[in-house]
């Protein structure tokens, strides 16, 4: 892992660091920054504004980013006894991430946008303009642990307790990001309802409020409605695996492989078991529907990785997440001339999509990830 000198060691207490608190409005964010206080930084709080219309994404506990968010994370701040400040990434985020998310629906891929923001929102723009103005790291409520080594090298892990750990979304940052990445709720072994508790005694409003859900830029959770006001309504084929049309839609941008609701087709399959999106061709703009068995992948391959340190070399066995609340699998992965992954897995697994993002880890540590770009499906091989 590369060394970043003069990086301040985050783990360390009373050094009087200057910390920047990314503040979203929820508990968790609240909390972080109130610990980073007590640990004895120099810590001031800043609320991204994302939207240039922000009072229209929040719909009861979906969504964030709106002017009620904004409201308390500075009420939050005041609290805490911060600085607090909000800044305007809002055409930052609408081309990096808004843009971004729409553009590989309408090719055929499943974005996460949530990664897509930690990648460029939180730890690109935002750290950057952070270090320009001589913090030393920011701060975020994400559940993960930087584990700092003895010759100054840092490590991405799980967080402690399992159950809330973001490190998936997270697997994008690399050394330079990690160097200044600070996640002081990581290595809490607490329930929510702990963490709530423990804002409620620090006296933060935002104790009993919900929690977000879903994209935050989709207030209705509407993703498909949300694409079809984007890139208009456009009728194509839904087939089965011999091409034969079983019905229609109004959008391939509306589907994901190994959907089964919404489908609308009308009629059972001849089996009676329920179908499946297989495959989205946005050429054709025709959406393949089949049996769960034809889902089943045994390799992948992925590109732009992006590694939380060296890049690993040769094969090597690891665990595997390939969505932000699923289980590990067993695969052995190979890094391809620098921009490639090639994975192959342990036993198949069920509903892998291009576009998703593959985390890698080895232990709790995570080794990298990198997007996916083409899957390997267990019955093609056996045709």
């Amino acid at each position: 892992m590369t060394d970043f000198p003069g990086a301040p060691d985050l783990n360390a207490p009373r050094k009087g660091l200057r910390v920047l608190a990314a503040m979203s409005g929820g508990v968790d964010s609240a909390v972080a920054a109130a610990r980073a206080v007590e640990a004895g930084h120099d810590v001031t709080g800043v609320h991204l504004a994302l939207s240039a219309n922000p009072q229209s994404f929040r719909t009861g506990a979906r969504g964030c980013c709106t002017i009620e968010d904004s409201r308390d994370a500075r009420r939050a701040a005041d609290v805490i006894g911060i600085p607090f400040y909000c800044w305007d990434l809002a055409e930052r985020f609408r081309e990096d991430v808004v843009e971004d998310f729409v553009a590989e629906y309408e090719a055929g891929r499943t974005p996460n946008p949530c990664l897509r923001c930690n990648e460029k929102i939180k730890f690109a723009a935002l750290l950057d303009k952070a270090l320009a103005l001589g913090f030393d790291a920011v701060c975020t409520g994400h559940y993960a642990t930087v584990v700092v080594n003895e010759d100054g090298t840092r490590e991405l892990h799980r967080a402690s307790d399992m159950a809330k750990d973001q490190s998936y979304v997270l697997g994008v940052l690399d050394d330079r990001q990690l160097a200044h990445a600070m996640f002081p709720l990581g290595d809490t072994l607490t329930t929510k309802d702990e963490i709530r508790a423990e804002a409620e005694r620090r006296g933060l409003a935002v104790a009993k409020k919900p929690d977000s859900h879903d994209i935050c830029f989709i207030a209705d959770g509407d993703t498909r409605g949300f694409l079809a006001k984007r890139l208009g309504r456009a009728e194509g084929d839904i087939v089965d695996e011999s091409g034969t049309k079983i019905g229609t839609h109004e959008g391939a941008y509306g589907f994901t492989i190994g959907q089964r609701k919404g489908l609308r087709i009308g009629h059972p399959a001849p089996d009676g078991k329920p179908r499946y999106v297989l495959d989205i061709s946005p050429v054709n703009n025709t959406v393949t529907v089949g049996p769960a068995a034809s889902l089943d992948v045994s390799a992948l391959t992925a590109i732009k990785p992006r590694w939380c340190g060296a890049a690993p070399e040769g094969p090597g066995t690891y665990t595997a997440q390939l969505r932000a609340h699923g289980g590990e699998t067993e695969v052995t992965a190979e890094p391809v001339d620098g921009s490639e992954l090639r994975v192959t897995f342990k036993e198949p697994v069920r509903g892998v999509a291009p576009g998703q993002a593959i985390v890698l880890y080895d232990g709790t540590r995570v080794v990298g990830s990198a997007t996916i770009a083409a899957t390997e499906r267990v019955r093609a091989q056996s045709a």
